[in-house]
C-alpha cells in the first residue's frame, strides 16, 4: 500500500515538473497534456515503435488490447500523472495571468 501511495506522488511530481518545464520552453499550455496520453500508450502496450510502421494493423490491436487489460492500480496511478499535467498547465495558466512572464 505505501508503494502505490509513493507512485502516485512520484507520478504526479515528475510529470508537473516535466510539464511546467516544457510549458515554460514552449509556451503551450495543454500540449504536455496531450504528449502524456501518448507517453501512457507506450508504457502500456509492450509494442516496438517500429512495430506501428511495419505491421500497423496487429500493433494497435495489441496495443488497444493491452491498454484494456490495465489494473485499476494502474489508472489510479498513470491518472496520477495525468493530473499533474493538468495541474501544471492550469498552474501556468495563473502566473501568466499573473503577470509572470515564463521566458
Amino acid at each position: 500500500m505505501i508503494q502505490l501511495i509513493v507512485l502516485i506522488i512520484l507520478f504526479f511530481v515528475i510529470f508537473f515538473g516535466i510539464a511546467f518545464i516544457l510549458n515554460m520552453l514552449l509556451r503551450r499550455t495543454w500540449l504536455m497534456s496531450y504528449v502524456y496520453l501518448v507517453i501512457v500508450w507506450f508504457i502500456v502496450d509492450k509494442v516496438s515503435i517500429s512495430e506501428y510502421f511495419t505491421h500497423p494493423g496487429n500493433a494497435f490491436r495489441t496495443g488497444f488490447s493491452n491498454l484494456l487489460n490495465i489494473t485499476p492500480v494502474d489508472v489510479v496511478i498513470l491518472g496520477a500523472g495525468l493530473l499533474g499535467t493538468i495541474v501544471s498547465g492550469i498552474v501556468i495558466k495563473f502566473l501568466r495571468k499573473s503577470g509572470y512572464q515564463m521566458f
